[in-house]
């Protein structure tokens, strides 16, 4: 059975025979330890000016509100390669926008920054190759030694990119390509899961009425920041495109890629179900090769499926299209409702993903998985396999 908030996002199938192990992630800081991998170049180009290079750690907080921290502590806006949430012990790197501007080294109870050199130009995500992962599993019925399929993972998307426990944000970006600016707003302020605390849950439904925003805003704890900016500007002008631009670019370009998510995860689920091949490329199909360039199949090794992300710019000529048309038609959209005339900064072109994931150096021992995956990978898709978990939100995922 697969589970309903996989269902709900896309996922619905497994592609490995293992029978799972069960049991809990997460229920202790350290017990899943992500840190990014630089490219070689990149760390060996490092010198002593240029753009400041940082080594940020952080637990308990997601890598925005980590950034949000340190400019308020130092006036200093930091640019993140990737994103990583609260629920993990995370290291990363962060760089300056600004040449030649640094800080000093900076630690609090969440967060330590340390300089670890300078770089000629911005670093950006094409410098970072990867991230691995060490993850515990609190509660396993067995050793997990015996899972060996690390190779057949379909390269969904993690809960993660929706919202986890409460999967809303593909909901807001398929409101937001269709214009309906006001169903985002509400979505945003008031959309309930039921693994919400109770009194979150209480304030959300307050918050479903528009007459009771005022009251609202004397509730919402300060966690609730997106929530909080809506209120305000909803009261002040009751016009929902105008409260939306309120918030910050990178959170409403998140909803509208985690609806593509949501597109690719169906994508790959309709067509494993209907027996496409996704493990070895085919003729005419689009593949990275292992440096990440694009391009047509080639009879050499090393090469991995390309899937369509939908966009105004959809490439059509895959065999991939015809379960992507109907997909489409049952969500009652086209590619180009990703340009948004109305706010394009939040348009999108689309572009490729990889059809499987790209797991290396995997060891499992006892309980520990431990692995490195490509860029935009998530970890917890190969866990899922791993732990076959009948509510993966109660298992910490």
């Amino acid at each position: 059975m697969i589970p309903k908030i996989d269902s709900d996002t896309g996922i619905l199938s497994y592609t490995t025979g293992y029978p799972g192990c069960g049991g809990i992630i997460r229920t202790r800081p350290g017990d899943f330890a992500v840190s990014e991998v630089l490219d070689k170049k990149t760390i060996s180009s490092l010198s002593d000016e240029g753009f400041a290079v940082y080594r940020l750690k952080k637990s308990g907080i997601d890598t925005n509100h980590a950034l949000e921290r340190i400019f308020k502590k130092s006036g200093v806006h930091l640019k993140a390669l990737g994103l990583k949430d609260a629920a993990a012990q995370t290291e990363q790197f962060v760089c300056s926008m600004g040449k030649n501007k640094f800080l000093p080294n900076y630690s609090d109870e969440k967060i330590s920054l340390e300089k670890i050199g300078f770089a000629k130009k911005p670093l950006s995500a094409k410098d970072m190759v990867g991230n691995h992962f060490v993850i515990k599993i609190t509660g396993a019925t067995g050793d997990i030694s015996s899972f060996s399929e690390q190779d057949k993972i379909l390269n969904f998307y993690g809960y993660q990119r929706f919202g986890s426990k409460r999967p809303v944000t593909h909901l807001v970006g398929k409101a937001l390509i269709q214009k309906r600016f006001g169903d985002a707003v509400s979505l945003i302020l008031s959309y309930t899961s039921e693994y919400d605390s109770e009194e979150n849950t209480k304030i959300r439904k307050m918050m479903s009425d528009i007459s009771k925003y005022s009251e609202a805003l004397q509730l919402v704890p300060k966690q609730m920041d997106l929530e909080i900016i809506l209120l305000r500007e909803m009261i002040a002008h009751a016009n929902p495109q105008k409260a939306l631009y309120k918030l910050p670019l990178s959170i409403r370009r998140l909803f509208v890629d985690a609806y593509q998510s949501y597109l690719f995860n169906l994508t790959l689920s309709k067509s494993y179900e209907y027996g496409e091949e996704l493990f070895a490329p085919q003729q005419d199909d689009v593949c990275y090769d292992k440096n990440a360039k694009l391009g047509k199949y080639e009879m050499i090794s090393h090469q991995n499926i390309a899937i369509p992300l939908i966009g105004y710019s959809y490439f059509k000529k895959t065999r991939f299209d015809y379960h992507i048309s109907k997909i489409l038609a049952e969500q009652e959209i086209s590619p180009k409702n990703f340009y948004i005339k109305e706010m394009q900064e939040v348009s999108s072109e689309g572009g490729f993903r990889t059809a499987r994931m790209v797991c290396t150096d995997y060891i499992a021992k006892k309980d520990t998985a431990s692995f490195t995956l490509q860029r935009g990978s998530f970890a917890t898709i190969i866990m899922r396999e791993i732990m076959k978990p009948s509510d993966p939100l109660r298992s910490g995922f």
